[in-house]
């Protein structure tokens, strides 16, 4: 026994092994040096060595025995008393066994104890919450439904809610999470000021800042009876600002020459009027005259072209032109239309595009109502169409093309549930779009095509992701104060980045390098299942087929994407201000930062493979996969040797670490990162 601690499994079977064979051997020489002495014969003789080798033997069969009755247990014991401080709900892997058999009802006893009182108490907060929970999970589901981005901050600036528009407006930024300064996401030096400003009534108080490439227009109100918390609401103020500063602003700048040159062919007419009743004029004066009047009506008419172009320009930047996928578009009028019998079968490939989608809603099933009664028929077919700068929407039907003069009549149609009563070719205007109709290559069908404009943009929406508690969390208020020291938090109140990586070998120091980066986040005490780190990273050499049979990752998958040099400072930004956790760390960290990289990963490093082996010195195995089944975590399908796999099972192995750590009295950093100091050694700092 060292410390208290059960000694290696090693070193016990080393130590009997010596003493075993030291024994036989002892035991070998003095019956060799009897048997001469005394030359027995017969059974005196087999008495004599039997005798002699007794002691080893002896040595031997007690040792077996304490293995398989006495150490086993133990470690078994150990295993499970881990893995039930761990998580008290972990399957019973290691009843008692051997000497130790008779603790089992005991232990049984107290796990169901242990069980009962969580369970107790776990129906008695769900009990008492029950109301309080609905009412919470309702305001959730409801912020997530909101297309306004929020954000609601602490005192200290950290960002304790946020909702899917918000994710969505900072879509691929690292500094949206939960946790982090708002300085990450946003442009302090625009806010600071603002923010401390801010009246303790709720109030608001608006500000435009910039965002990377746009800008945002911001509504700050403190919470009322808070503890300072304030909420965001955001706006991409970008297209607004843009048709307000430019295409608005260009139609001011064309009235001046437009009332110029009204005005000078004005006075130019009126005196050619004039003088052709004089009885005596000079032919160069008319000359003059008329060559003013045809300057001036050719500046009038290229003025009055420009301004075409801008106002097509501000229809088509116009605030209510948004982004639209058509399987959406088709979706939403045949559920418009369900009331009146008529379905559209969307066929061919589903693009986006920009339009006014009530509108467009409504113009369509007006002009479909009328296809229907001139077709004969309610059932049409809508296909999407690219064109060099336009998507054609078509509507299809059997039949024959509709005349120009119809198609005319039906444009002057106006759309009472619309503001104004616009009529239909008032939006086509909208959108710089007409409309025709033009027969099939077949000759059995006809189209009804409106032009609308297109957008670099491909693929389905992403699908809309439920309410999910990581978007909240409101006890990180309560953490300590960002510039707090960092070797004295708690370990609950640390924000951790858990990490792995792969990379093309195992020879870090002869060339292998990089090519997979994961992580995830753990924040006041919980992983959070979303906020993420996935990336490939270019090698710049093949990689080798031994290694692409572990991990999976192939050439193809890592050709185009960004070099170490370039994804190091992004997944330094990812990190922010948390400490880094990692399962042998020392291999990561030396993956990531070769010799020459520019970015350091200075801050504190918390190593799994170091704590277990710190904690359980006596087991063997402290591998991820072995602790992984000690613990009870488990892989999803297809995760292994993932770099986001490993991460998220290795920031599991920590959470479920703690419990024990904080048992031992280890509950802050720096009683964490001593104790795994007393766990590398030698081989470690060799590697």
């Amino acid at each position: 026994m060292k410390g208290g601690k059960l000694p290696k499994r090693q070193r016990l079977i080393g130590l009997w092994l010596l003493l075993s064979g030291i024994s036989l051997l002892g035991g070998a020489l003095f019956a060799a040096w009897l048997d001469s002495l005394f030359q027995p014969q017969g059974v005196a003789r087999v008495v004599l060595w039997l005798g002699c080798f007794s002691g080893g033997g002896t040595i031997f069969l007690v040792g077996l025995l304490l293995e398989r009755m006495l150490f086993t247990p133990l470690r078994h014991l150990q295993v499970q008393l881990a893995r039930l401080v761990a998580n008290p709900d972990a399957r019973e892997d290691y009843p008692p066994e051997g000497w130790l058999r008779g603790l089992g009802p005991d232990l049984v006893r107290v796990r169901e104890a242990w069980r009962g009182d969580r369970q107790r108490l776990a129906t008695a907060h769900a009990e008492g919450a029950r109301s309080a929970a609905r009412i919470r999970q309702e305001l959730e589901t409801l912020l997530q439904v909101l297309d306004t981005p929020l954000l609601l901050c602490d005192h200290h600036r950290r960002i304790l809610l946020f909702n899917q528009a918000a994710e969505k407006l900072f879509e691929a930024h690292t500094g949206l999470g939960l946790g982090k300064r708002l300085e990450a996401l946003l442009p302090i030096s625009s806010l600071q000021d603002a923010l401390g400003k801010l009246p303790a009534d709720g109030a608001p108080r608006e500000l435009l800042i910039p965002c990377d490439e746009r800008w945002l227009h911001m509504v700050m109100r403190r919470v009322p009876q808070s503890n300072g918390e304030t909420l965001l609401t955001l706006t991409d103020a970008t297209a607004a600002w843009t048709s307000e500063m430019g295409a608005r602003a260009g139609l001011t700048q064309h009235m001046g020459p437009l009332r110029r040159h009204g005005a000078s062919l004005a006075s130019a007419a009126e005196a050619l009027g004039s003088v052709r009743h004089a009885r005596h004029i000079d032919d160069t004066l008319r000359q003059r005259l008329e060559a003013v009047i045809d300057e001036e009506s050719r500046a009038l008419g290229n003025e009055i072209e420009n301004l075409g172009r801008l106002i097509e320009d501000m229809q088509q930047q116009g605030e209510r032109l948004v982004p639209l996928w058509s399987n959406d578009l088709w979706q939403s009028l045949n559920e418009r239309l369900g009331d009146r019998s008529i379905e559209v079968l969307p066929i061919g490939m589903p693009a986006w595009f920009k339009g006014d989608a009530p509108a467009l809603l409504v113009m369509l099933a007006t002009l479909l109502e009328r296809l229907s009664q001139h077709a004969g028929t309610r059932h049409f077919e809508g296909e999407i169409l690219l064109g060099n700068r336009r998507v054609y929407l078509d509507l299809i039907w059997p039949g024959k093309p509709l005349p120009q003069r119809e198609l005319a009549a039906w444009c002057e149609q106006r759309l009472e549930m619309l503001p104004l009563s616009p009529r239909v070719g008032d939006l086509l205007r909208q959108h710089a779009s007409d409309a025709w109709s033009l027969a099939d290559g077949d000759g059995q069908h006809a189209r009804l095509r409106l032009p609308l404009p297109a957008m670099d943009r491909v693929g389905a929406p992403p699908s809309q992701l439920p309410p999910r508690p990581e978007f909240h969390d409101f006890g990180i208020a309560d953490l300590p104060p960002p510039d707090a020291e960092l070797a004295r938090r708690s370990l609950r109140a640390l924000e951790i980045v858990a990490f792995d990586t792969e990379t093309t070998g195992l020879e870090l120091r002869r060339g292998d390098t990089v090519i997979s980066i994961g992580a995830c986040r753990i924040v006041n005490g919980r992983l959070l299942a979303s906020d993420t780190f996935d990336a490939r990273v270019d090698p710049g050499k093949p990689i080798p087929p031994a290694s692409t049979a572990i991990h999976g990752i192939t050439d193809s998958e890592v050709a185009g994407a960004p070099p170490l040099p370039v994804m190091l400072p992004r997944f330094r930004d990812y990190i922010g201000d948390a400490v880094i956790l990692a399962h042998n760390a020392a291999f990561d960290l030396l993956a990531l930062q070769p010799t020459g990289s520019g970015t350091a990963l200075d801050m504190p490093v918390l190593d799994t493979l170091l704590l277990s082996r710190a904690l359980d010195e006596s087991l063997d195995g402290h591998d991820l996969d072995t602790l992984a089944e000690r613990y009870d975590l488990s892989f999803p399908p297809g995760t292994r040797h993932t770099a986001l796999g490993d991460a998220r099972v290795t920031a599991e192995l920590w959470l479920a670490l703690m419990p024990r750590l904080e048992a031992r009295g280890i509950e802050t950093l720096e009683q964490a990162l001593a104790l795994q100091a007393t766990a590398f050694d030698r081989e470690d700092a060799c590697t």
